[in-house]
């Protein structure tokens, strides 16, 4: 699956999004290791931290139905003016499950869009040092 078609998905899931209190709906896509996508979007509560970004509800949705290798995420910020990254809670997660050069693309349209990697997204992340032991 190519990226853009990934990016395409991460749209349409936002669309899905809860967001009645920040009005910043995010879609996610994320692609397993056996080709199929797994889709979230962000979903709020007015207790803020009960929360859950898109990156995180299509991370946990894939592991709780037994993926756990990924290739690629996509993030889209529909209703943003420049590429949004995910948060720090989201980077924890993702790093979680991602290897370093699994290409991560956010942004709120193709064109206006940043690629990198979960390292790129994640530097210095200890859990990848700490396998290494």
């Amino acid at each position: 699956m190519e990226m853009k078609e990934l990016f395409d998905l991460a749209l349409k899931a936002a669309e899905g999004s809860y967001s009645p209190y920040s009005g910043f709906p995010v879609g996610a896509a994320l692609l397993c290791k056996d080709g199929s996508v797994v889709t979230g979007a962000n979903i709020e509560n007015r207790s803020y931290g009960l929360a859950n970004c898109a990156e995180r509800t299509a991370i946990f949705a894939a592991v709780a139905n037994g993926k756990r290798e990924f290739t690629a995420l996509a993030v889209a910020t529909p209703k943003s003016d420049y590429p949004v990254a995910p948060c720090g809670a989201c980077r924890q997660v993702i790093s979680e499950f991602a290897a370093p050069d699994m290409p991560v693309v956010f942004g709120p349209s193709w064109d206006n869009r940043v690629d990198t990697t979960c390292a790129g997204i994640y530097p210095y992340d200890s859990l990848h040092e700490l396998a290494k032991n």
